[in-house]
């Protein structure tokens, strides 16, 4: 697996794909706060509203909504993020479709990241999570088809060009947060603290844990993703290069 710590200090800007609020702040957050450290421009795009995650059957749908984008507004102020989109699209009923995917595409024209970080997507049977969302599949699957080559050509939904004068855009590399078989991990030792204190944030999701048994339990998964690297926290990706 390739160390690409230092590399990340020139990395300009970049973008996170993902289908809930809090699933950045699991998957890739020690990495994102090294980035934006470092100066890079980084942007969060959210694909649903995030209503459907509580056991509360008193908490409608529509505040449940309002509390999440608001955790993840302080979860970027914690980050440094550079903004925070939020597509809206119905929590658990996410599909890959061309609206999605023109959305997303919108997002990348807009602020034409070199790197764009998603989700895996693809069942995964032979670990813990089981099934896996299938939001979270949707989210990757449509945020992959917008890289390539929805953002990328002019004639591909021509009213992103024509009407709203959006350029088209080319990704330099796509990293898959969750991906069986990753081939670029970074050492986020410095940055876990910030990570979790973003991920903490999300206090509508914690079930009432305490930070440092937050800490304890996904501190746990970073430390096996570093472990065979010599690395106390980590996270990894597999990376696809559209460089060339």
């Amino acid at each position: 697996m390739e160390n690409i710590t230092d590399s990340l200090k020139n990395i300009k800007s970049g973008m996170v794909v993902t289908a809930h609020p809090d699933d950045a702040e699991y998957g890739c957050s020690g990495t994102v706060a090294k980035l934006a450290n470092n100066g890079s421009d980084m942007v969060y795009v959210l694909c649903t509203d995030g209503s459907k995650g509580t056991e509360d059957k008193n908490l409608s749908p529509e505040k449940l909504a309002k509390i999440r984008n608001t955790e993840q507004l302080n979860a970027g102020k914690v980050l440094g993020l550079k903004d925070v989109v939020f597509l809206g699209y119905p929590d658990a009923y996410l599909v890959p479709s061309l609206d999605v995917r023109k959305d997303i595409a919108r997002q990348i024209r807009i602020y034409q990241p070199e790197i764009l970080i998603c989700q895996y997507p693809m069942r995964n049977l032979d670990g813990s999570w089981g099934f896996g969302h299938p939001d979270h599949i949707a989210a990757g699957e449509a945020a992959m088809a917008a890289v390539f080559p929805t953002a990328r050509d002019h004639k591909t939904f021509p009213d992103l060009y024509d009407k709203e004068n959006l350029e088209p855009h080319k990704v330099e590399e796509v990293w898959i947060m969750g991906h069986p078989d990753p081939d670029i991990i970074v050492d986020i030792t410095d940055t876990m603290d910030q990570s979790i204190d973003a991920l903490y944030c999300h206090k509508s999701q914690m079930a009432g844990r305490t930070k440092d048994e937050v800490k304890e339990r996904v501190g746990e998964w970073r430390k096996n993703r570093g472990r065979e690297e010599g690395m106390t926290y980590a996270d990894t990706f597999k990376r696809i290069s559209l460089r060339n």
